[in-house]
């Protein structure tokens, strides 16, 4: 038999529906809620990450502007460098050439700067020449001297007879200098036999020991 329904129960039921729209309501109140709060989070994140890279990207403007700077430094020192290499041979090294190379048993009394000859289509400069009818020193002058100057300038005195052959029956030998040296060019040079001039003071003097035995091309 069908039970009555009474005027409790449908109250109850309202009240269970009311419940239950309510704590949907509360549900999704939550879920507006934490919508917001993460898209709050998002908006402050994504404005962090745009400071950050406007941060890094003054950073890196800072530091271009530096790398200019720099770059304009060296270009200056280089060509400040460039002058003085001019005076280092023409001022220091060149007048010493005679008396450094005839202490060392090299019979020498002609300087020439500049030297420059094409053969064959092949052209040579030699910076310094010290020379008489025996005996010839080729001088190769850096402002920066690097191992692979002094390879070069071992090509160069290789070639130097072929190059000018009023030479041919000279002793030929070679000899290197910069305003700056490598740590290991100067080394390099006088294990292959060359000379090595270096700055003394306002004058230059040969950097091997007085029982140097050079080579002789």
């Amino acid at each position: 038999m069908t039970q009555a329904v009474t005027f409790d129960d449908v109250w109850k039921m309202f009240q269970e529906t009311d419940r239950k729209f309510q704590e949907m309501a509360r549900e999704d109140r939550e879920r507006r809620e934490e919508m917001v709060r993460e898209d709050r989070e998002r908006r402050a994140e994504t404005d962090r990450q745009i400071k950050e890279v406007s941060a890094q990207m003054r950073e890196t403007d800072l530091k271009f502007q530096k790398t200019d700077i720099k770059i304009k430094e060296v270009s200056t020192l280089v060509g400040n460098l460039g002058g003085r290499w001019g005076e280092f041979v023409e001022g220091l090294i060149a007048p010493s050439c005679i008396d450094m190379f005839t202490e060392r048993g090299i019979q020498v009394d002609e300087v020439y700067l500049w030297v420059k000859k094409t053969v064959a289509g092949e052209r040579m400069e030699i910076d310094i020449l010290v020379a008489n009818t025996v005996a010839a020193v080729l001088v190769e002058v850096k402002s920066h001297l690097q191992v692979e100057d002094v390879r070069a300038h071992l090509n160069r005195l290789a070639k130097f007879k072929p190059f000018f052959p009023r030479y041919a029956a000279c002793q030929v030998y070679g000899a290197v200098a910069g305003i700056v040296m490598d740590a290991e060019a100067d080394q390099f040079a006088i294990n292959k036999g060359l000379f090595v001039i270096e700055q003394s003071g306002e004058t230059v003097r040969l950097a091997n020991e007085q029982t140097f035995n050079p080579r002789v091309w």
